[in-house]
């Protein structure tokens, strides 16, 4: 539902890649970090600022490589950034005892993930969602948050620990290790 004259029409002549990776990948990407920050407001802002500096700079876009993650990085930077200035105010939330607002329109399956991921550090939870959610491999991980592979790694096995008690999934992942 494209209205003439609207941002994709104005800011960009040939809009169809923006658009055309909004309708593809806004979901997919909203998905992802909500997983990572447990807030599905935060997590749709987070990609909507992604798109938002995509079509500031239509050129410097149209040539990267790989513009889903580009926009992933984007928005996961967002979201760290407002990690960052909001630790403080959750905490006071959860001490004040302010239940956590419910998604509708999501599995029982996806909700409980997320609230076992919730539980993780925020490092461990966003290594977690990156390789199992996003399938993402260790190498690319540690390129996107500028860490070595080895403490990727490290982050990813111990998320893994973690959410083995809470997560069936994980419960494999969790004895493989300690048999190890």
């Amino acid at each position: 539902m494209e209205a003439k004259g609207s941002i994709w029409g104005v800011v960009m002549a040939d809009g169809d890649m923006v658009r055309e990776l909004y309708e593809g990948c806004y979901r997919r990407l909203v998905g992802q970090l909500f997983a990572i920050c447990g807030n599905l407001g935060e997590a749709e802002d987070a990609v909507q600022e992604a798109f938002v500096r995509a079509v500031e700079k239509p050129r410097r876009f149209a040539q990267l490589e790989n513009p889903e993650a580009w926009l992933r990085a984007v928005a996961l930077n967002a979201v760290r950034r407002r990690y960052r200035r909001a630790t403080r105010f959750h905490g006071l939330l959860s001490r004040a005892g302010v239940p956590e607002t419910t998604v509708t329109g999501m599995s029982a399956d996806r909700v409980a993930l997320v609230e076992a991921l919730r539980q993780l550090p925020f490092e461990q939870r966003e290594a977690i969602v990156l390789h199992h959610i996003v399938d993402l491999p260790v190498r690319e991980i540690a390129v996107q948050l500028r860490v070595p592979e080895g403490t990727v790694k490290a982050r990813l096995a111990r998320g893994r620990s973690r959410l083995a008690p809470l997560v069936h999934e994980f419960a494999d992942d969790a004895e493989e290790v300690n048999h190890v």
